[in-house]
């Protein structure tokens, strides 16, 4: 026997309540399978969850969109670390800044590579010492360091931590509306499973055919079974 199946997508419950929803204008109040509080407030219920489900897909659209300017905002912020502190080096090889200033970075004075940059939070943490070292070293009346400038650097640093912490927010924002409409599925699936309880119980004297035929002009969906699937193949 065919077996009726809650929604299981956002998209199927807005569905599912529509249908309830549009058969409710279409049908006298006295004839409708289910009670009118129930009609009330699916009719109220309805606008918060679609309008919350939207919200939720424009900021997660947003927030993927933003996170792909972070990437790029990432990868020429990286380039300018990483090539300020060759530059670096090479300077250090051949005599004009001593190999003690490296510490200024927090760098060990023997340690020729470039740190590993490979993630955001590395970045962040390198882009912040050097920039603040290079200041200090500066102070003390060090070599200026040209192509790149630390100047230069600084911009290139600092845009990548302004798209950095905005994508943080938005990840944040979009967490806050997914944990929203995971709250509103919960009381949309208690809110159709009670619709339908009600309108197949108004049904329940008629056949099942015509039961489930009734019900199913309301929204509800039935499924069969593997077995009965294979069995209307064979017929």
């Amino acid at each position: 026997m065919p077996y009726r199946r809650l929604p299981n997508t956002d998209q199927a419950r807005l569905r599912a309540m529509k249908s309830m929803i549009q058969k409710g204008t279409q049908v006298n109040p006295f004839d409708l399978a289910f009670s009118q509080k129930l009609f009330l407030e699916l009719q109220a219920f309805l606008p918060h969850y679609e309008q919350a489900i939207s919200q939720y897909n424009f900021s997660k659209d947003r927030q993927a969109k933003y996170g792909k300017l972070l990437g790029d905002q990432f990868k020429m912020s990286r380039l300018y670390v990483s090539h300020f502190i060759q530059v670096f080096n090479f300077c250090v090889t051949r005599g004009e800044i001593k190999a003690e200033a490296r510490s200024h970075f927090g760098f060990d004075v023997d340690d020729k590579s470039v740190p590993d940059l490979g993630t955001e939070q590395q970045l962040l943490l390198i882009g912040r010492k050097l920039i603040e070292g290079e200041e200090i070293r500066m102070s003390h009346g060090g070599t200026r360091i040209y192509n790149p400038s630390i100047a230069v650097v600084k911009v290139k640093f600092e845009k990548f931590v302004e798209y950095f912490n905005n994508h943080k927010n938005l990840l944040v924002t979009t967490q806050k509306m997914h944990d929203r409409v995971v709250e509103l599925r919960t009381a949309a699936d208690r809110l159709i499973l009670n619709i339908w309880n009600e309108i197949e119980a108004k049904f329940d004297h008629l056949p099942s055919e015509e039961k489930r035929e009734n019900a199913s002009s309301y929204g509800i969906v039935y499924f069969l079974r593997k077995h009965e699937k294979e069995q209307q193949t064979e017929d």
